[in-house]
C-alpha cells in the first residue's frame, strides 16, 4: 500500500530572516535540489560573486530583489512572479532585497550538461 503525499504550504512556516538569509532544502532527488530562500534586506557582500557549477532556475514568490550579472552593470529588478534561468558558471550576485518585507525565492538546482570538449 502506498503512502499519501504530505500536503504542506510554502508560506505556513516562514523563518525569521531579519538577521540572516535562510536556505531550506524542500526536496532533493537524482541530482535535483529544490530550495526555499528567505531574505529580508540581505545582499551578496560587495565584491563577492556566485559562480556555480550547476544550473539554477529561480522564481520570486514575494518581496523584491535585484540580481546583478557579471559583465552587466545594471541590476535586474525582480518582482513577485518573475523567474529566470541562471546557467552554470554565469557570475551573479544579489545586489538588493527588500528590507521591509520577506523576499521568498523558490530555487531549483540541477547538474549542468557535460562539456563535449
Amino acid at each position: 500500500m502506498s503512502r499519501l503525499p504530505e500536503l504542506t504550504n510554502l508560506f505556513a512556516t516562514m523563518p525569521d530572516a531579519s538577521h540572516a538569509e535562510v536556505f531550506q532544502t524542500l526536496a532533493e532527488r537524482g541530482g535535483v535540489r529544490i530550495e526555499r530562500i528567505v531574505s529580508q534586506g540581505q545582499a551578496t557582500p560587495p565584491g563577492e560573486w556566485y559562480d556555480q557549477e550547476w544550473d539554477e532556475w529561480v522564481l520570486l514568490l514575494s518581496g523584491g530583489a535585484e540580481l546583478q550579472f557579471g559583465g552587466n552593470a545594471a541590476p535586474v529588478r525582480l518582482v513577485p512572479g518573475d523567474c529566470l534561468m541562471i546557467p552554470s558558471r554565469l557570475r551573479h550576485r544579489v545586489s538588493w532585497t527588500d528590507p521591509q518585507a520577506r523576499t521568498v525565492w523558490l530555487a531549483v538546482h540541477w547538474p549542468a550538461p557535460a562539456s563535449n570538449c
